[in-house]
Formats: C-alpha cells, sequence, structure tokens
C-alpha cells in the first residue's frame, strides 16, 4: 500500500501544548517496525501548489498564512501558533492527501499517515486544523476529471464541520459524519448525513449504527472517490472525545468501512483525524488500527 509521509509533518509547539505533534512520526516508525507499512511504497510530498489551494481556500485566507498575517483571536480560534514551519507542514499534508488519493485511483488503496484536517473552512482555519486536505483533493481531481463524485466518511468524534460547510448543496460530494452529540464543535454544519452519538457509546452501538449507514452513503452516491477520516478520538479515555470504543471496536469499525468501500470496488483514501489519547504512543497505536486493517484486507 502506497503511503505518504514526509518529516516536516511534525513541528515544534510551545511546551505543555496539547496537540500530540509527535504522533506522526511515531505512527511511522511503528508501522515500518511491524512491516505493515514498506520503505518502498513511501510517497514523499512537496508543498502543495497555490492553484490547489484556491479550488477550497479564499485567496485573502491563504494570504494572511502565506505571510503570518493571522491575528491573535484567528490563531486561538485556529489553536496553534502561527509559524513558517507550521504553513509549510500544512501544505506537505494537504499534497500528501493528494498524493495518496491519485495512488488509490491506481492501486484501490492508499494513506497519508497525516491529514483529516476537517475543520478548516474556505475562509479561516480552527480546531487544530489549517487546511483543508481532503477537500483540497476531491477538488483537485475533479478539475482533472480524474472523478466526478466523492464521497467523505468522517469517523472523527467532532464533526466535520469545515468539510460539511465547503461541500454544502454540492450534490457530487456527500459528506458523512458519525460524531459525538455534545462535543465540539458547540454549532455543527450541515452535512449530507449527520449521525450524532452520546456521550459514553460503546462498540456495540456504534458499529450498528455505521452499519446501518454505509450502505445508504455508498449505494446511493457511487462515488468515485472515497476518503475516510479514521479519527481514534473515539477511543474510551480520549481527552476530547467522550465516547467509550475498545481498541478493538476501533479495529472492527475500520474493517468495516474499508470492507464497504473496496468491496464495491470504490478508492479509498485514509487519513488520520483526530486522537487524543494518555500518551501520544497510545495515540499512534491506535492509529496504526487502519493501515493495519488496510494491509489485511488486501491479502484477502
Amino acid at each position: 500500500m502506497k503511503w505518504s509521509y514526509h518529516p516536516s509533518y511534525q513541528v515544534s509547539l510551545p511546551e505543555g501544548h496539547p496537540f500530540p505533534m509527535s504522533k506522526y512520526l511515531l505512527l511511522r516508525d511503528l508501522l515500518l517496525a511491524e512491516g505493515t507499512l514498506n520503505p518502498g511504497d513511501l510517497l514523499l510530498p512537496e508543498p502543495i501548489d497555490n492553484h490547489s489551494l484556491e479550488l477550497v481556500h479564499s485567496r485573502e485566507y491563504l494570504h494572511k498564512l502565506e505571510n503570518s498575517l493571522l491575528s491573535s483571536a484567528e490563531q486561538r480560534r485556529l489553536g496553534l501558533p502561527w509559524s513558517e514551519a507550521l504553513w509549510q507542514r500544512s501544505r506537505l499534508a494537504s499534497a500528501g492527501t493528494l498524493l495518496a488519493a491519485r495512488a488509490a485511483l491506481q492501486e484501490g488503496i492508499a494513506g497519508n499517515l497525516a491529514g483529516g484536517t476537517h475543520h478548516a473552512f474556505s475562509d479561516h482555519g480552527e480546531g487544530f486544523c489549517v487546511l483543508n486536505d481532503v477537500a483540497i483533493a476531491i477538488r483537485r481531481l475533479q478539475a482533472e476529471r480524474l472523478i466526478e463524485r466523492a464521497a467523505v466518511i468522517d469517523l472523527d468524534v467532532h464533526q466535520g464541520n469545515g468539510t460539511a460547510a465547503i461541500f454544502d448543496d454540492d450534490e457530487d460530494v456527500v459528506t458523512f459524519s458519525m460524531h459525538g452529540e455534545r462535543n465540539y464543535p458547540s454549532v455543527k454544519m450541515r452535512s449530507t448525513l449527520d449521525v450524532a452519538l452520546a456521550d459514553g457509546t460503546g462498540d456495540s452501538e456504534y458499529l450498528d449504527t455505521l452499519q446501518q449507514h454505509l450502505p445508504t452513503v455508498l449505494g446511493v452516491t457511487n462515488p468515485g472517490m472515497v476518503f475516510y477520516l479514521a479519527g481514534v478520538d473515539v477511543a474510551a479515555g480520549d481527552r476530547y472525545g467522550k465516547l467509550a470504543l475498545t481498541e478493538e471496536g476501533i479495529r472492527r469499525r475500520d474493517r468495516c468501512v474499508i470492507e464497504a468501500v473496496r468491496g464495491r470496488g470504490i478508492p479509498l483514501t485514509i487519513v488520520l483525524g483526530g486522537g487524543y489519547a494518555p500518551t501520544r504512543a497510545r495515540t499512534a497505536e491506535l492509529h496504526a488500527s487502519v493501515f493495519r486493517e488496510a494491509k489485511a484486507y488486501g491479502r484477502g
């Protein structure tokens, strides 16, 4: 399986910052050490071009990002302090998702060891999300006429509000978000299909609900590509999650999505989404699930 990664996915943050930036390197090292991913399948991105960014994001917002013009209030909303490294990282991660999507069109499935920045709107960032990598990849592939329709399966615990807003009323892109009802963002946008879950939802109810809705999302829309945000902040004990999935529940969730998508012959691009386990090593371990399941599925 082809996979995107760049050493600059990781940038320095102030001491004590809650975002687990080191998870990207930890995840890469874990997956390579156990043989889930092979070094020869690495896709090394270069910063994505402005033309691709402007397919989704406003020129005013991009100008602010490029020239360190975000106000203090905008940086607080983003949840990350602006830096040249952050701007570079955001373009690299977006390019990584696009590279993975191109590989998935050729090989059926591919992933980015970053991405899923679904709180980024066209004109601002929030919730640790600077650029909306999945939206950029969809618009780029559509512009090149490589796909006509796409679906986003967003199983991060937080609603994909930025993605929902970007594709609002766009019949060619289906956005499915299954998230915590009483969790960030406080004001939800309108996805094509939103499924809100109560605090404490565990494996059985979660998986039953997912299996109920996946056939509709995939069967009716007939997408040329599916992007899967495999967030692991649904895990019990997550700092920001409020749900109660076990490690086995997350594994079964990932397997369910992969089988549903690839069983229909639809190309699948995997991106990380969020995860805030008690340790960063634990977060990386949970993120590894979807790549292990993708490899297992590929072996048949």
